[in-house]
């Protein structure tokens, strides 16, 4: 079975299920697949977010900044690490860190810091100053 044969039988399959399949041009082939969108990466537009991830244990959080697609869970799968806030340091240790250099980036490639960020960041750029 060639891809043509595949494309037809699959789309032949959605169809009896009430769904029409998409005939898509993937970037790197020279031919159309019969299958949506969605099931290739690049075709997607997702909404990128910069969040803290909870880690630690019982009542000692530690929060890892995170670079995430938005539909992703709290802790779960994230796209880069930039910095981490340690809520209950204390004396010498470090409570809030940020690779600024990342953060530009994913700010300059359209994503969206969350309340808590933006005010981390803020209160970080005044102590600095």
């Amino acid at each position: 079975m060639n891809i043509f044969q595949a494309r037809d039988a699959l789309a032949g399959v959605l169809a009896k299920r009430g769904r029409p399949a998409l005939l898509v041009q993937a970037p790197e082939t020279s031919y159309n697949l019969g299958l949506f969108p969605s099931q290739y990466p690049f075709f997607e537009n997702i909404m990128v977010v910069i969040r803290l991830s909870r880690g630690g244990s019982k009542k000692r959080p530690f929060y890892n900044i995170v670079a995430t697609d938005s539909r992703n869970r709290r802790d779960g799968r994230f796209i880069e690490r930039i910095g981490f806030y340690n809520p209950i340091a204390s004396g010498a240790a470090v409570g809030f860190n940020i690779n600024q250099d990342r953060l530009a980036h994913w700010q300059g490639v359209g994503a969206q810091l969350s309340p808590t960020v933006e005010r981390l960041v803020k209160s970080s750029g005044k102590k600095a100053a």
